[in-house]
């Protein structure tokens, strides 16, 4: 009998739990809301709500840990997706009505491309003229693309050597001071990075190598291949390291060399955060702003001739950072065109990036 009556207890007790977790969410969903509503509207109530929020959240750890994490979980979820869509939302709405004033003359050359007497590509005079509306973001995408390729070339395979050096070759006295030596390099401000180039690099350029003008592609591919390496020495060591060490063992037990071992058990095995590291390099490469904006010159033009990798041109983060402070209307709206383009860009690469994860999962997993 007092079996029973405990199990009824215990029961009911669980129930209220129960009841008190969900009040407690709800409670916590409705004061987020509030304080969103009355953030979006300007309301003095927002802090209050946040406060609420806040002191909720505290009862509910304390009280129902479980179900608070799991609600905080599943708020953050949902809080990413949001805010992710709101900034997409934001940019294509602040840039659709240069898109379709602009049309394909966003990405227009200097010489219509005519084929058999008909313009299947259009050109303009003068690619960036804010006093006649003429906004073509051809020669910064042109810059975006060239300091991209330069920094990765430079970022990719040494950050893949280095990482490979520090997990697979490095005694581990020499891991424990180079690895955190790398991480700290990754924590300096990229505005150091650039001012460095542009005091020290930039001048050594124009004095040995006869450069006309200050800053180039090749000066700004090289600072952000310089900064990107760092992140791909980490991202990449550590997904070397995660690599079990029987297999790695059990090669070797085999007789395979030390590189044969790195280049046919580490690498692919830990592929999946090795390309992570690298794309997180290109990631950076693309959206690096501040080393772009000191070094560059800011000519709206393509280099002539068009590979001259030491020609002084824009690319799409400098143009936003350099010229956002005075404009407004469609030249404002061009700049947002400009975010667009990187958006997609970074959208692309992600995705072909989450390709190439699928399938080299399914090549090592032994599947066709």
């Amino acid at each position: 009998m007092m079996t029973g009556e405990t199990s009824l207890s215990e029961s009911v007790h669980d129930t209220v739990d129960d009841r008190g977790a969900v009040l407690t969410q709800a409670l916590g969903a409705i004061l987020l809301i509030a304080s969103f509503v009355g953030f979006v509207m300007g309301s003095q109530f927002t802090v209050f709500a946040i406060i609420g929020f806040l002191f909720t959240v505290a009862y509910g750890w304390v009280e129902q840990q479980a179900a608070t994490a799991r609600a905080l979980t599943l708020l953050a979820t949902i809080s990413t997706v949001l805010i992710l869509s709101l900034i997409t939302v934001f940019l294509f709405i602040k840039a659709f009505p240069i898109l379709t004033r602009m049309g394909i003359r966003l990405f227009a050359l200097e010489e219509p491309v005519t084929i058999f007497g008909t313009t299947v590509w259009p050109g303009v005079e003068n690619f960036w003229n804010t006093g006649g509306n003429v906004y073509a973001l051809t020669p910064m995408i042109w810059g975006t693309l060239v300091t991209t390729a330069i920094a990765m070339c430079i970022a990719a395979p040494l950050g893949i050597a280095g990482a490979l050096f520090i997990s697979e070759i490095a005694p581990a006295s020499v891991r424990e001071v180079v690895k955190p030596g790398i991480e700290i390099l990754a924590g300096i401000p990229s505005i150091v990075y650039g001012y460095l180039g542009y005091v020290t690099l930039n001048s050594y350029l124009m004095e040995h190598i006869s450069l006309p003008n200050f800053g180039s592609l090749f000066l700004v591919g090289l600072v952000i291949g310089l900064m990107a390496l760092p992140t791909v020495v980490s991202v990449a060591e550590d997904a070397l390291s995660s690599v079990p060490h029987p297999m790695k063992d059990g090669s070797l037990a085999l007789g395979v060399t030390d590189w044969q071992t790195m280049k046919g058990i580490s690498i692919p095995a830990a592929f999946s955060g090795v390309s992570a590291a690298v794309l997180l390099g290109v990631g950076r490469a693309i959206g690096e702003t501040m080393a772009a904006t000191v070094i560059l010159g800011h000519n709206q033009r393509l280099p002539e001739p068009l590979y001259d990798v030491f020609g002084n041109t824009e690319t799409l983060t400098s143009l936003i950072a350099s010229q956002y402070g005075n404009a407004h209307g469609l030249h404002m709206q061009a700049l947002f065109a400009a975010g667009v383009v990187l958006f997609v860009v970074v959208m692309i690469i992600s995705t072909v990036s989450q390709l190439i994860e699928k399938r080299m999962k399914r090549k090592l997993g032994g599947d066709t």
